[in-house]
């Protein structure tokens, strides 16, 4: 959610406020972290058909476009859209934009599906760097000169109130995992390890004392002092796992402290006392990388790669090595090319890489995690989207793939739980690349990833936690909106970051 973007590239960009407001978005949306790429010609006409399908359908509900789209038609009608455009990748019909009684039914069928989102963000409330706000300072000067001075340092969508609307009311998350980032310059934290502690529980508490939200604690190696942060965590702060990033600061190719996870002089002193507390699970920011990396991160780039996984996996059993967005190197041409790529030569670059440390390594405690990775490829490509998940899912297991959605970045994770339900790999690249079939938006493979996965790196007792869910004070609430069918009122279909400059 920062900005590293060069005034150059900002000059490419725009807010993704300025994105057409389809439920599922119709280009790639970045947090500032990797260039996003501009609207292909197929994304473009699935946004033309999503438009036909809200004008058609939302006349016969009477509703215009936008309220249409804030729907569970509308959701339907965006998937649809892509299935015309990029061939039958998602289960969806068009009764299910047609009538919101089906829609309603197949949303009612879906809500006892547990799902732990492990990769969710917000900023605390005097968050104030001049790096965040610059997007829409930006703004002013270029693209929206009557942007007003508060709306240029607005915040909310980043912050706690709308992270609640959006992970607990907006969609079909049960428990969330709030993470935080490490930078050089310590100002920049979007959460201090103590503000996600406080958050975690009063999350917890305002639901009545049930599990909704699990907490990191972000650790520095390198930085002074950084072995004092992981002695308060485990002292005052009882984390439920730790959050590194081996790149040191993931928005300055000038940091001064990357790491690798196999220094056994820097890191393995911290993987002693991890092991010794009993928090075993680590969190590892890999990838997503600009698109110019090997220029303008030369000499640190190469520590965003899983070229340190292995030997830290081997070494120490008890861990368990969660790899942030599968490792996946972010777009660097269109999806189109990367999945031609793929097609060719079955490898995608950084998260094959990945996939394949356990069988060349014989370990068993790495895991892929989806967050951004998923949410762009099934937006720009679902082909490629597929196939991504079907690499992870081949090499590393079903059972070691895990959800995370990056958001409030993206708006609600709705979206994006609806895209993993609906989609599946074709038939001619489950024949070719030998990869499983996903199978229906509930079942076993599906259910795993979404959440059975997490629960057992988090330990948490589904069969005496999870009944309590749809009892505590976030569900009511929920329950009140569906009732008096205003749950559409939650929906907003922002997304926030950057898009590539729409033409006009």
């Amino acid at each position: 959610m920062g900005i590293f973007l060069s005034e150059r590239e900002l000059a490419e960009v725009e807010p993704a406020e300025h994105a057409f407001p389809s439920p599922v978005p119709t280009q790639i949306v970045s947090n500032g972290e990797f260039n996003p790429l501009p609207q292909t010609a197929q994304q473009k006409q699935v946004e033309a058909r999503i438009k036909e399908l809200a004008d058609r359908h939302g006349a016969r509900q009477g509703l215009d476009r936008r309220r249409f789209l804030r729907t569970s038609c509308g959701m339907a009608a965006a998937f649809l859209a892509m299935n015309q455009v990029f061939g039958d990748l998602f289960d969806v019909s068009e009764a299910e934009a047609a009538d919101p009684g089906r829609a309603a039914d197949r949303a009612d069928a879906m809500k006892g599906q547990f799902i732990f989102d492990v990769q969710t963000h917000f900023v605390h409330d005097k968050y104030s760097q001049p790096g965040i706000l610059g997007l829409a300072a930006f703004a002013s000067q270029h693209w929206n000169p009557t942007l007003t001075k508060a709306e240029q340092t607005d915040l909310y969508y980043y912050k706690f109130e709308n992270y609640v609307r959006q992970i607990f009311l907006n969609s079909d998350t049960s428990v969330a995992l709030l993470s935080g980032a490490p930078f050089d310059d310590r100002s920049w934290e979007f959460l201090p390890n103590t503000q996600i502690r406080e958050a975690v529980d009063m999350v917890n508490r305002v639901g009545g004392g049930t599990r909704r939200m699990l907490g990191h604690a972000v650790i520095t190696p390198g930085q002074p002092g950084w072995m004092d942060g992981v002695d308060l965590a485990i002292d005052k702060l009882n984390p439920d796992s730790w959050k590194l990033y081996t790149i040191g600061d993931p928005l300055s190719a000038k940091t001064k402290y990357p790491w690798r996870l196999d220094d056994q002089k820097l890191v393995y002193p911290f993987y002693e006392k991890a092991v010794k507390v009993g928090i075993k699970t680590l969190c590892i920011h890999k990838g997503l990388m600009p698109v110019d990396y090997e220029q303008s991160w030369a000499g640190v780039w190469q520590y965003n790669t899983p070229w340190d996984i292995a030997k830290a996996a081997k070494d120490w059993p008890q861990l368990n090595f969660v790899i942030y967005h599968g490792g996946l190197r972010a777009f660097q041409e269109l999806p189109d090319r990367a999945l031609a790529e793929f097609d060719q030569t079955g490898e995608i670059k950084w998260a094959s890489d990945l996939a394949r440390i356990p069988a060349e390594h014989g370990v068993t405690n790495v895991y892929a995690e989806m967050g951004t990775s998923f949410a762009n490829s099934c937006t720009a490509n679902p082909r490629f989207a597929a196939a991504l998940l079907g690499t992870w899912i081949k090499g590393m297991g079903v059972d070691h793939v895990v959800w995370g959605t990056d958001s409030v970045l993206y708006g609600s994770p709705q979206w994006q739980i609806e895209a993993l339900r609906r989609l599946e790999i074709p038939e001619d690249m489950q024949k070719k690349h030998k990869f499983a079939p996903l199978g229906p938006a509930t079942g076993g493979v599906k259910s795993q990833i979404f959440g059975l996965n997490s629960a057992r790196l988090y330990n948490l007792n589904l069969r005496a936690e999870y009944p309590r869910l749809p009892l505590d004070k976030y569900a009511q609430i929920k329950e009140e909106y569906r009732i008096a069918g205003k749950l559409d009122e939650l929906r907003d279909n922002h997304a926030h970051g950057f898009i590539a400059k729409r033409s006009a």
